[in-house]
């Protein structure tokens, strides 16, 4: 890795954001660091930020960008106006206007020649970096003020993020360090290692460190602290020989385990230091935020020397020292450790002498807050500020902790002591949730405190403060859903309150695109439909929740038999929502959306045609002036349009045009979703064109995307699609008159539709396919090479875009090898031949 190269793409590439990627250890936080280092002293550092010690509360997305937005005014103090004007207009306000007037206009007030760096570290331990990269779309126009360095064990591209594919995004993935590099560390920091009787490592050690290493930092970091550190009687030769003794690799099943397991045995030899370990290790990898020791002590019952002592020790294995002031403290586990000693200890091979239960820390740390918020005084609950350290603490947290460390089952947890300590508390759990809102949302606590009724149970003050921080729009997330995860496990819920808790989590899979919230959302669905046994008025709602749920998995993993499962649970509604059920209409729609899933997975015309007749009735039930009636008008033509591609029905395509030309009419310029009427009917106007070569009919089509375009400015997020579409419907208008400034319109159209999408974008092959076809057109016109070279850079990227399996794969196959014969065949050389045979091959196969 040339880390000067790397500064200098940064500096001048037009991406927005540089993803550095790669495999737990491999040292991203140290090239994070390094390059925190190189941009500060170019004056072009904004803020770097390590995301895996942010505590829980403060991981919401428009925390972080606070917080960046307060490194920038440290950094640079003559932002602060801008950012002192952020603090005063963004309350309330979306992610992504929080990301404009903290980040973009601060730095934009600084004119500085070159963009500023966010370095964003260990992006994969922030559960809402998902939302984060989605919001930062709207700004890949504004590189030349700013950019994103972000560090992530996975590389964000290969997985299925919702928006991911709108951003301009440069991944790099970075491999092992090269031996010379990790050689030359051991040499440098082997010889800072307190040795003992005149021995000390050999070249020989040096060398095999180097092969068991396998280029990954953290292994040979570890064996430095290892050896550094005088925690036992064992000389560090002894540790040497053992460690250069072992034959696992890093890059084997267990070479870093490995090398943490015999760590810890030297650290924690007895039976006594290993059941002290984990009394301690299980409760800090719970932790979510510091206290002192002697609250530690009170919340985990080890004693205050324990702690102490046990903290000495385990400091041989740690990567980064406590923040200034706080070195007295207990910290979270990420604060300090590196993720893979925590993955380790929490993995199910781990030696019991050292395994970790989080399930059974946050079970230990969760009733000892019960019990501490049991026996506060009444006193206690009139003000946060009259709390200590650890009742604030248990206050807060007590609902995440439970419902981490407890079983879902009621039946378990009627027998559990978290049922009986909750029980204590059962004529103070209104006071409580004031405490607890208080801390989020004060000025709810008012609202909160009328709403609440003599008799409100445990459970529905739950419910109530769920639905409170839910108003946050996901800030409060983590809490929200931990106050429904207590709530259906003390009295196994309602079917309303396991609703509630699958709304929650599938309302969060669509914000980030995780699979996991999904599957819990179909998990507490399926609860709330069996507490609604036929015939429940309600039951219905839960078949259609149960679906959407499944479908959103099926969009993640591409599962047939999920997909399936939630056509079913469609049928289920609609049977259960006859006429006049007044969201037939709506089960009806939800219906025809899984159906037609499934036909863009096995193009089956029966299904097609049982979509299109689901439509018609849909349509039927939403009479103009249904406000849903111009979308019941697309759905139905776009089933139409499928239906004529499928088998060339032409009526189907004039029915498609009929019902478009109806959604348009009830759409006028000032209707947000013109555009998009617009778009549609020029799209089935333009297969029209293709059929009958009507000249009247592509000007009707040039003039409707020449509209949407107008409709689209910068930097809304569909002006590349519409810049695309326009450069295509010209280039079939040159075809026609053979207008050379038809022609430069489409190469200016096509390079901006480009520029406004990078890769990943979804619609980038679209984009590279039409500008590769206009160079061509251009090439034929005036002979020039280096224009039908151009025509074939782009067209290379196509099949890298579209890989095999893809259905677009074929023809972008195919445009390439069309474009490397006609060079041939203009050059007469004969260099692209064996390319072409390549490829002709793969198509063949």
């Amino acid at each position: 890795m040339n880390v000067d190269k790397l500064c200098e793409r940064e500096s001048s590439s037009t991406d927005l954001v540089l993803c550095i990627h790669g495999p737990a250890g491999i040292g991203k936080s140290t090239l994070a660091g390094h390059l925190m280092d190189e941009f500060r002293a170019a004056g072009r550092l904004a803020a770097s930020i390590f995301l895996g010690i942010i505590p829980v509360e403060t991981s919401e997305p428009e925390t972080i960008v606070k917080m960046i937005g307060h490194e920038i005014g440290c950094i640079h103090p003559r932002a602060i106006p801008k950012i002192m004007e952020a603090m005063d207009q963004c309350h309330g306000t979306s992610l992504e206007n929080h990301i404009q007037m903290y980040i973009l206009k601060s730095l934009r007030s600084l004119s500085h020649p070159q963009p500023f760096i966010v370095i964003m570290d260990a992006m994969d331990e922030w559960r809402n970096h998902p939302t984060f990269l989605k919001a930062l779309a709207p700004f890949n126009s504004h590189s030349s003020v700013l950019k994103f360095i972000l560090t992530d064990r996975l590389n964000p591209c290969a997985l299925r993020l919702p928006g991911l594919g709108e951003l301009s995004i440069y991944t790099y993935a970075l491999g092992p360090i090269s031996k010379e590099v990790i050689k030359a560390y051991f040499h440098k920091h082997l010889a800072t290692v307190p040795w003992v009787d005149g021995r000390k490592a050999h070249s020989a050690d040096v060398e095999k460190l180097t092969e068991l290493s396998c280029g990954l930092p953290v292994w040979a970091s570890t064996v430095i602290a290892l050896l550094s550190h005088p925690f036992s009687e064992s000389p560090p030769h002894e540790l040497l020989a053992e460690i250069v003794g072992n034959r696992r690799q890093v890059g084997g099943s267990d070479g870093l385990g490995e090398l943490y397991r015999n760590g810890l045995m030297r650290l924690f030899p007895s039976p006594n230091a290993q059941s002290y370990f984990r009394r301690y290790m299980g409760p800090i990898i719970g932790l979510q935020e510091p206290l002192s020791v002697a609250d530690f002590s009170t919340l985990t019952g080890l004693p205050n020397h324990l702690i102490h002592t046990t903290q000495f020790a385990l400091s041989a294995l740690q990567i980064r020292s406590a923040p200034p002031g706080s070195e007295r403290m207990v910290h979270p586990a990420t604060t300090l450790h590196h993720l893979s000693l925590l993955e380790y200890l929490q993995a199910q091979t781990t030696e019991p002498s050292f395994a970790i239960s989080t399930f059974n820390s946050h079970s230990t740390i969760g009733l000892t807050c019960l019990k501490q918020l049991s026996s506060l005084p009444p006193s206690s609950f009139d003000s946060n500020s009259r709390l200590r350290a650890l009742q604030r603490y248990t206050v807060k947290y007590w609902p995440h902790h439970a419902f981490n460390g407890t079983p879902r089952s009621s039946d378990q947890w009627s027998q559990s002591k978290h049922c009986s300590a909750l029980q204590m508390m059962s004529g103070t759990h209104k006071q409580w949730a004031a405490l607890f809102l208080r801390g989020f949302m004060p000025t709810e606590v008012e609202s909160m405190l009328e709403d609440a009724r003599e008799d409100d149970s445990m459970v529905s003050t739950l419910r109530k403060l769920a639905r409170r921080l839910g108003k946050a729009g996901g800030e409060h997330w983590g809490f929200q859903v931990a106050c429904l995860e207590v709530a259906v496990r003390i009295d196994g819920g309602d079917a309303e309150a396991w609703s509630d808790l699958g709304r929650c989590y599938h309302t969060r899979g669509l914000q980030t695109g995780n699979l996991r919230m999904h599957e819990e959302a179909v998990v507490a669905f399926r609860q709330a439909l069996n507490l609604r046994p036929d015939p429940h008025p309600s039951r219905g709602s839960s078949f259609h929740n149960i679906a959407g749920a499944l479908r959103s998995c099926y969009h993640q993993n591409g599962d047939l038999n999920i997909l399936n499962d939630a056509i079913s649970c469609c049928r289920m509604v609609v049977t259960l929502s006859p006429t006049p059920h007044p969201d037939r209409a709506m089960y009806l729609g939800n219906l025809t959306n899984v159906l037609k899933d499934l036909y863009y997975h096995n193009g089956d015309l029966i299904i097609l045609d049982e979509v299109i007749s689901l439509l018609h009735e849909v349509l039927a039930l939403r009479p103009a002036p249904h406000p849903r009636h111009s979308w019941s008008l697309d759905s139905l033509a776009n089933a139409l349009d499928n239906l004529y591609q499928r088998n060339g029905d032409i009526k189907a395509l004039d029915k498609a045009i009929l019902l478009l030309r109806k959604a348009l009419a009830l759409r006028p310029p000032s209707n947000a979703d013109r555009p998009v009427s617009l778009s549609n009917l020029a799209l089935v106007l333009k297969t029209l064109y293709g059929c009958n070569k009507d000249l009247d009919t592509l000007n009707e089509v040039i003039s409707l995307e020449r509209e949407a375009l107008g409709l689209r400015p910068a930097p809304h997020p569909k002006r590349s699609l519409s810049l695309n579409n326009l450069a295509y419907s010209l280039l079939l208008l040159y075809q026609h008159d053979k207008d050379i400034g038809t022609l430069d319109e489409c190469i200016s159209l096509g390079r901006e539709a480009l520029a406004l999408c990078p890769s990943p974008s979804p619609v980038r092959h679209n984009t590279l396919d039409t500008l590769a076809q206009v160079y061509l057109s251009q090439f034929e016109q005036n002979g020039a090479v280096e224009v039908l070279d151009e025509a074939i850079s782009l067209a290379w990227e196509g099949p890298v875009l579209c890989p095999p399996g893809h259905r677009r794969w074929p023809n972008r196959v195919k445009r390439l090898v069309h474009l490397l014969k006609k060079r041939r065949e203009v050059t007469g050389d004969d260099r692209d031949c064996e390319e072409i045979e390549d490829w002709e091959a793969k198509l063949g196969n």
